[in-house]
């Protein structure tokens, strides 16, 4: 991945990440500061059910930037939010799922995710950073047409080795934000 993409996505969902550092606590004032903390820098250029397009043009790009996201948080866990991000490369050969977990969970389990009930497999965190730890995949055919076609994912971090916290993440407006997705 280019760096500059890298900066953007880092900017993009700089905000967003912050969900870990304001929910540090429990209760409802934390969860209202995580609203206003999931607000990523960038434009919204439209809105598909869940999902917004969000576009940001990196210091130095000749060209706009722009990702899919929806950030969510565990009902009964308020600490534990996410943001999930979809974008195209900026060779547009390949789309990618990103997911930024906050610190804490524990790595070698992984990212679990569920569609609709069914079991669809481990994205592993490839790296973590102050504002939280990355898990990515390319989106092949398969797995996008089982989100495009999905009504609701469930994503799974563990924070031990038998504790999987399920966080629910709504698939209305998948399909339609993935195809304006520039």
């Amino acid at each position: 991945m280019r760096p500059w993409l890298s900066r953007t996505l880092a900017k993009v969902i700089f905000l967003a990440a912050l969900l870990g550092a304001c929910l540090s606590g429990t209760g409802a004032s934390y969860a209202a500061q995580a609203n206003a903390a999931q607000q990523p820098s960038g434009t919204v250029r439209s809105t598909h059910g869940a999902w917004s397009i969000i576009c940001d043009t990196p210091a130095g790009a000749t060209s706009e930037q722009c990702v899919m996201m929806q950030n969510v948080v565990a009902e009964d866990r308020p600490e534990m939010g996410l943001s999930v991000v979809v974008l195209r490369t900026a060779d547009n050969k390949a789309e990618i799922l990103r997911v930024l977990a906050p610190l804490g969970v524990l790595l070698p389990n992984g990212l679990g995710l569920n569609v609709d009930g069914k079991d669809i497999g481990r994205a592993y965190f490839v790296r973590c950073f102050q504002d939280g730890c990355y898990a990515e995949v390319i989106l092949e055919k398969p797995l996008l047409d089982t989100l495009k076609t999905g009504t609701s994912a469930t994503f799974i971090v563990f924070q031990t080795p038998e504790e999987g916290i399920g966080i629910p993440v709504d698939l209305k407006g998948f399909a339609d934000g993935f195809a304006a997705l520039p």
